[in-house]
């Protein structure tokens, strides 16, 4: 058994995360800066130990919560979809904070192994500023150009960990997370993704049916592409990378470019529903097109994430669902 600390772990992946390393029968310290009522998942086995309200900007609070563990995951960041993060810049890029100060205490307190969640955020927007683009490889982030504030933020915390490695052997890992969707998430309130927020609107569209010609609004003009990763695809890479010698930022995404349109088909598939569509193209639509080249994590860690696209928005359709049936 070993004793890991998750920083985040209130959040979506973060727990996730928490509920695979207790099943797999390590101690967990769960920590997060929201209080409990706000957290995704809570988890009550014998095994974890839950800090809520923990503000890990503050660096006692880091050096705290790191005193005794083996391991250290941090998902912790001030962050959600383009509509936030476009708009929330400054906030997004205090959580360079985080980083520095849990690399700090990791480093005082012997931590064995660090992992950071990246983003693929990092890469340059000219490898992303028209459809069909090649997929992006790690190599993509050089010369830097990435996303402005949460982009620059990641890649500069990327720096931090290789440099904690190179100069006090700290070992860490580094993922570049692309699009990560399922349940137990933000579904409304602006910090959700396009997965979760087009899930919700056609789910709220459906309540209304009297109307005439129910339709939905999308973000851009619909041709923007991405690729999704369904949530237990990213925490099998998680715990993959953990367990081996990658030491360089690695991407964990699907190959799988998906236009916005299609997403929306899909969904109002699931949902078995005809539904209108209206573009907004004065809203935060990010790049234009962004997926995950998949040749490095398939020759280091001989996987990549397979689980399709509609399986998982399956999955997401039906919770969101009943977050929305419940909610009113």
């Amino acid at each position: 058994m070993s004793v890991c600390l998750v920083a985040g772990a209130g959040g979506f992946i973060g727990g996730h995360l928490v509920r695979r390393l207790l099943d797999e029968g390590h101690y967990v310290r769960a920590v997060d800066i929201k209080p409990r009522e706000d957290w995704w998942q809570w988890h009550k086995e014998k095994n974890i130990e839950n800090i809520s309200c923990a503000d890990l900007r503050l660096q006692n609070i880091s050096m705290g919560v790191c005193r005794g563990m083996q391991y250290a995951y941090n998902l912790a960041c001030d962050m959600g979809g383009m509509g936030f993060i476009e708009n929330n810049k400054a906030a997004c890029m205090l959580s360079v904070l985080i980083n520095t100060h849990l690399l700090q205490a990791a480093k005082k307190y012997g931590i064995e192994r660090y992992f950071y969640a990246s983003s693929a955020c990092v890469y340059a927007a000219d490898k992303q500023n028209q459809l069909d683009m090649p997929a992006l490889k790690e190599s993509d982030a050089y010369p830097a150009m990435p996303e402005d504030g949460y982009g620059w933020e990641k890649l500069f915390s990327e720096r931090m960990c290789r440099h904690f490695t190179e100069d006090y052997g700290l070992e860490t890992r580094v993922a570049r997370f692309h699009n990560v969707y399922g349940p137990h998430g933000s579904w409304r309130g602006g910090r959700e993704k396009a997965p979760a927020a087009i899930c919700r609107k056609v789910i709220e569209a459906g309540c209304n049916l009297e109307d005439n010609y129910p339709s939905i609004e999308i973000w851009g003009d619909g041709t923007q592409q991405r690729s999704f990763m369904w949530i237990d695809d990213c925490i099998d890479g998680i715990r993959k990378l953990m367990d081996s010698d990658v030491t360089e930022p690695i991407n964990i995404g699907s190959n799988e470019m998906v236009s916005i349109n299609r997403l929306f088909a899909e969904v109002q598939n699931i949902a078995k529903l005809n539904l209108g569509r209206f573009y907004d193209e004065s809203k935060p639509k990010g790049v234009r097109g962004r997926s995950s080249d998949n040749t490095m994590i398939l020759d280091r860690l001989g996987w990549e994430p397979t689980t399709p696209l509609s399986v998982g928005l399956k999955k997401t359709y039906k919770w969101i669902e009943e977050q929305v049936k419940a909610n009113g």
